[in-house]
C-alpha cells in the first residue's frame, strides 16, 4: 500500500510517498496562487506516477492542508514536522523550520512534540522576508548567502519588512557592497531566529528542516549565530510530508 503525505506551503508544495515502509519518493512544486490548483497537480502527478489514490491512505498538512479533498486527513504542520525529523534524525532535538510565513521552534523528546513556539504574524524572519530581499538586491537566495559569507557584519535594523526593504534600497543607494547587506539580511533572519530560540528555552541538538537546509552558507552563518552546530539532512526540506506519510501508515 502506497502511504502519501502532502504538505502544502505558501510558496512551495512538497509531496512523499512511501510504499509499505519503503519511502520512494520525494518533490516539490511551486503552490503558486491557488492551493487548490496545486492539489490537482499534485493528484494528476501521483496518478500518472501509477499512484492509486483508492487503495492509498493519505494525509494533508501546511496552510494549504484543507485544499486536499481526496485526503484521508488533515493533520498540522508542527505534528507532521515533529514526526518527519524524528525519522530522519533519529534523537531527541530542537527543531527549526523557516517556512514561507512563518517560523517555528519545535521540542521533541522520546519522538513526540512536547512543546513549540511561533513567530508572530509577520514575514519578517522568514524565508518570504528572504525571497523579498534576494529580490531587492538581483540575486536568488542561495547566492545571496554566499555573498553574505564575504560581507562585513552589519545589521538591518527595520522589524517591519516593508521598511527593511526601505532600508536596503538606502544602503545600496549609499554605495554599500552587496555582499555587506547580504550579510545583513542574513543577520536579520538569523537574529529573530535566535530571539525566539531564547524566549523557547532551546536544547542541544538543534535541526534545521525546510528549504533553506540546503544552503550551506545560510546553515553555517545560523550556526555562527546562535553558538551550536545546527544539523540538517538532505531531505529535511520534506520533514513535514514525510512526517504526514508516516502519519498515514497509521490511519
Amino acid at each position: 500500500m502506497n502511504y502519501i503525505g502532502i504538505d502544502i506551503g505558501s510558496t512551495a508544495a512538497k509531496v512523499t510517498v512511501f510504499n509499505d515502509n519503503a519511502l520512494v519518493d520525494n518533490y516539490a512544486l511551486p503552490t503558486g496562487w491557488s492551493s487548490v490548483e496545486t492539489a490537482k497537480a499534485i493528484r494528476t502527478r501521483l496518478e500518472k506516477g501509477g499512484v492509486d489514490l483508492s487503495s492509498s491512505k493519505v494525509v494533508a498538512t501546511g496552510y494549504g492542508r484543507i485544499s486536499v479533498p481526496y485526503a484521508d486527513k488533515t493533520v498540522t504542520e508542527i505534528t507532521c514536522h515533529g514526526a518527519g525529523t524524528t525519522y530522519l534524525f533519529g534523537k531527541n532535538a530542537t527543531v527549526i523550520d523557516i517556512g514561507g510565513q512563518d517560523t517555528k521552534i519545535i521540542t521533541l523528546v522520546d519522538g513526540k512534540v512536547a512543546d513549540f513556539v511561533m513567530n508572530d504574524k509577520c514575514a519578517a524572519g522568514t524565508g518570504k522576508f528572504l525571497e523579498l530581499m534576494s529580490n531587492t538586491l538581483g540575486v536568488g537566495i542561495e547566492e545571496l548567502a554566499r555573498m553574505a559569507l564575504e560581507g562585513e557584519n552589519i545589521a538591518i535594523t527595520s522589524m517591519c519588512t516593508v521598511f527593511a526593504e526601505s532600508e536596503v534600497i538606502s544602503l545600496i543607494g549609499a554605495g554599500t557592497k552587496r555582499e555587506s547587506i547580504a550579510r545583513g539580511i542574513v543577520n536579520s533572519i538569523t537574529g529573530r531566529v535566535y530571539a525566539l530560540l531564547h524566549k523557547h528555552g532551546a536544547k542541544d541538538p538543534v535541526f534545521l528542516t525546510g528549504g533553506l537546509c540546503e544552503i550551506e552558507p545560510f546553515v553555517h552563518l545560523l550556526s555562527e549565530k546562535i553558538g551550536t552546530p545546527v544539523k540538517t539532512n538532505s531531505m529535511a526540506r520534506y520533514a513535514g510530508s514525510i512526517g504526514a506519510a508516516l502519519i498515514a501508515m497509521k490511519i
